[in-house]
């Protein structure tokens, strides 16, 4: 199996099974001398850490990363650094009864036809368990970039959907349990959730993404566009259906006047590369898989929206720091 590996100047390789010994991720290319807190790396941990908010999976994993290599007096010496996070609590037997059944539009069966074996246990490597190496690397990336701000929220979520404009203040307010704009509706969302995972149900829903301060001139025409990186990242999480950046697919109604009458239309991105303005983008997620009776018996999320946004973001992250990068050693000539 070859595509556990992400990035260029700035690469991840995530490895590990949701229902083996540990899940892991090594990071290479992390400059030397960035300063290193455990604390700030287990609180991104939490975010997506399952078992910690209403009406997602009860799975309860305290995620707590042991650092290999790479950190010295809490330093990184610019060699690979390598974390695990081990796997404490299994219960394997909760997905016997998807030993021999597929679930529709997972990778149980892509899995079988690909290699002839898999581990249904939590689905593998196509577990939302993966996703713990990408907020560890996405961490790192922001050692990388301090100034650099990005925030995913929840726009849409099943029958909820937040019409509410961002605040002058966005970066900074409580965003509640579920990153949703509008607090009234937070314990509505709870109680929806609770229901649609008593009932077997699940929902999709649309995370945005906003970046504030990143400089101009990241990406690289032409196969390695920032769009088309980004893109990439966010698709390569499990469940995520599809991508969109400044006016997305309202490009398709608008006349070249309306879409060239504000540079906001292109949020943040020109020709493939940054142009210093926010960048905005909009990802879509399906409905999580495993629905019914099975869905009743195993540990599940009704709507993987909640906890993937810190994934989100960690995935913005590694593709921004990765593109600095090597902006940066364009800047090198002398």
């Amino acid at each position: 199996m070859r595509g556990n590996s992400f990035g260029k100047m700035l690469s991840i390789t995530s490895f590990g099974e949701s229902h083996g010994p540990a899940m892991g991720v090594v990071i290479d290319g992390v400059p030397a001398g960035l300063k290193f807190c455990e604390k700030e790396l287990v609180k991104q941990l939490q975010k997506r850490a399952p078992g910690f908010v209403a009406g997602v999976t009860s799975r309860k994993e305290p995620d707590s990363p042991k650092i290999l290599s790479g950190i010295f007096e809490n330093l990184t010496l610019g060699t690979p650094i390598a974390v695990i996070i081990e796997n404490t609590n299994q219960l394997s037997g909760d997905y016997e009864k998807l030993k021999d059944s597929y679930r529709p539009g997972h990778a149980d069966l892509t899995t079988i036809q690909k290699y002839g074996i898999r581990d249904h246990r939590g689905g593998g490597r196509s577990s939302g368990r993966e996703t713990v190496a990408r907020v560890i690397g996405g961490y790192f990336a922001s050692l990388i970039m301090p100034t650099l701000k990005v925030r995913a929220f929840t726009s849409t979520i099943g029958k909820f959907k937040s019409t509410q404009e961002l605040p002058a203040n966005f970066f900074e307010m409580d965003l509640g349990p579920y990153s949703y704009l509008e607090n009234n509706k937070w314990d509505e969302i709870k109680q929806y959730l609770l229901d649609l995972k008593k009932n077997g149900e699940s929902v999709g829903g649309r995370v945005g993404i906003v970046i504030d301060n990143c400089p101009a001139g990241l990406g690289e025409p032409a196969f390695d566009k920032l769009k088309a990186d980004l893109a990439k990242a966010f698709m390569s999480i499990g469940g995520c259906t599809a991508f969109s950046y400044g006016l997305g697919e309202k490009f398709a109604d608008l006349t070249g006047s309306e879409v060239s009458s504000s540079v906001d239309s292109f949020g943040g991105i020109e020709g493939g590369i940054s142009n210093s303005l926010r960048i905005t983008m909009s990802i879509t997620f399906k409905p999580t898989s495993t629905i019914g009776e099975k869905a009743k018996q195993g540990r599940h999320d009704p709507c993987i929206v909640p906890r993937a946004i810190p994934v989100v973001e960690a995935m913005a992250q590694l593709v921004l720091a990765d593109h600095y990068l090597r902006q940066n050693a364009y800047n090198q000539r002398g």
